[in-house]
C-alpha cells in the first residue's frame, strides 16, 4: 500500500520540473523583451509625449483628460477663495486639483499671473500618436522643423546616422569574414594535419583566450603609427582579426575534429589534396560552427566602441554607430525621442543576423563537446 501511494507523488514531482523550467525561461524572455519593446515604442513617439507620459500609455488605461479650458478672469481674487465651474477653493487648492461630485476635476495650470484653468474627466484612453519623424531626423542628416504643442516651430539640425551605419558595415563585415577564413584553415591544420610543434602551437592559441585585449591596445597603436595604419579601416580589420582568432580557432577546431574520419580518408584515397578537402568537404560540413562564430564576432565588432575609437578615431567621416550614439548622449541627453530611434537603428542589423543564423547557433557551440 505504501509503495503504491508514492507513485502519484513522483508523477507530480516529475511534472512540476518542466513547468518550473519553462516558467523560468518565459520570465527571462519577458524580462529581456520588455525593455526592447519599450525602446521600439519610444522611438516612434513625439518629444512631447515622451516628456509627459511613459511608453506604457499605448496600453488602455484611465487618466485625467481635458474636456474644457478656461482663461482666468482678471477680476478673480487669486489671494482668496475662487469659484470656477462649480469648484470653490484657494489658488493652492486649485493648483492641486479639486474633484467635484460628478467626477470632474478643476485644475489650475501655471502661476497666478500666467496660467489657465482646465476641466478634466477621468476616462479610459490610449496614446497611439506615432511618428516617423524621429527616424527621419536621425537618418536624414538634414534640418527639420519641429512643431511645439503651443503651435510654435523650431528648426533643428538632424543627426546623420546613415554615414555611421555604413562605416559600421565597412568595419564589421571584413572583421567577421577575415578571422573566420583564417581560423578555419588553422583549425583544419590542427585537427587533421601532422607537423612538428602542432600541440605547442595549439596550446599557445588557447592560452591567448585569457589575455585581455586592453593590454595589447597601446603596443599595437604604436606599431600602427609607425606603419601609418592608424585611422584606416585596414588597421581596425587587422585588430579585430587578431583579437577574434583565438576563439574562432578553438571553436572550429572542436567541430572539425569531430567530423567523420571515413569521409576524409575516402577523399585522400581518391587523390584529393588538403586544399580540395578543405574547400569541398570541411567548409560545407562546418556551416553550424562557422555561423556560431559569425554571430559572436559580428555582435562584438558591431557593438565595439573602444577598439574603433583607438584605431580609427572619432572623425565624422569614419565614425561608427557606437561613437555616434555616444556623441548623441553627450549632446542630446534629454532628446529621448532621438536617442531611442538611434539605439533601435543600431539594433536592427544584429537582430537580423542573429535570427537568420540562430538555428546553427547551439549546434555549433555544442559540436565536439560530447564524444560517444
Amino acid at each position: 500500500m505504501a509503495a503504491t501511494s508514492t507513485r502519484p507523488q513522483r508523477g507530480k514531482r516529475s511534472n512540476l520540473g518542466p513547468i518550473l523550467v519553462n516558467g523560468s525561461l518565459l520570465l527571462l524572455v519577458l524580462i529581456w523583451l520588455l525593455p526592447t519593446f519599450a525602446l521600439l515604442v519610444s522611438s516612434f513617439r513625439t518629444r512631447f509625449d515622451i516628456q509627459t507620459t511613459g511608453w506604457w500609455a499605448i496600453v488602455p488605461h484611465r487618466e485625467w483628460l481635458i474636456v474644457n479650458e478656461i482663461e482666468p478672469d482678471p477680476n478673480w481674487d487669486r489671494d482668496g477663495v475662487m469659484s470656477i465651474e462649480g469648484a470653490q477653493g484657494t489658488f493652492e487648492e486649485l493648483r492641486n486639483g479639486i474633484t467635484l461630485d460628478n467626477g470632474t476635476r478643476v485644475l489650475w495650470i501655471g502661476n497666478k499671473r500666467i496660467g489657465k484653468v482646465v476641466v478634466q474627466e477621468y476616462k479610459w484612453t490610449t496614446n497611439f500618436k506615432f511618428t516617423l519623424d524621429n527616424y527621419g531626423q536621425v537618418l536624414g542628416g538634414k534640418t527639420f522643423e519641429i512643431r511645439q504643442p503651443d503651435g510654435s516651430v523650431r528648426t533643428e539640425q538632424a543627426d546623420n546616422f546613415l554615414g555611421a551605419f555604413l562605416n559600421s558595415l565597412t568595419v564589421t563585415i571584413p572583421s567577421t569574414l577575415i578571422p573566420i577564413l583564417i581560423a578555419a584553415f588553422a583549425a583544419y591544420g590542427f585537427a587533421w594535419m601532422r607537423f612538428p610543434g602542432r600541440r605547442v602551437f595549439f596550446v599557445i592559441v588557447v592560452a591567448l583566450l585569457v589575455v585581455p585585449l586592453q593590454i595589447a591596445l597601446v603596443p599595437i597603436l604604436q606599431d600602427y603609427v609607425k606603419l601609418q595604419l592608424n585611422g584606416t579601416f585596414l588597421g581596425i580589420w587587422l585588430a579585430h582579426t587578431g583579437f577574434g582568432l583565438p576563439l574562432a580557432t578553438y571553436l572550429l577546431f572542436n567541430y572539425i575534429r569531430g567530423l567523420p574520419r571515413d569521409i576524409l580518408e575516402s577523399a585522400f584515397i581518391d587523390g584529393a589534396s588538403h586544399f580540395t578537402i578543405f574547400i569541398r568537404l570541411i567548409l560545407p560540413l562546418s556551416v553550424p560552427a562557422l555561423a556560431s562564430f559569425a554571430i559572436f564576432q559580428f555582435l562584438w565588432t558591431w557593438n565595439d566602441y573602444l577598439v574603433a575609437l583607438i584605431f580609427i578615431g572619432a572623425k565624422p567621416d569614419v565614425q561608427v554607430l557606437t561613437m555616434r550614439l555616444a556623441e548623441m548622449v553627450g549632446s542630446r541627453g534629454n532628446d529621448w525621442h532621438l536617442l531611442t530611434a538611434g539605439a533601435f537603428v543600431s539594433m536592427i542589423l544584429p537582430l537580423v543576423v542573429f535570427f537568420s543564423l540562430q538555428r546553427f547557433f547551439v549546434r555549433g557551440l555544442l559540436a565536439g563537446s560530447v564524444k560517444g
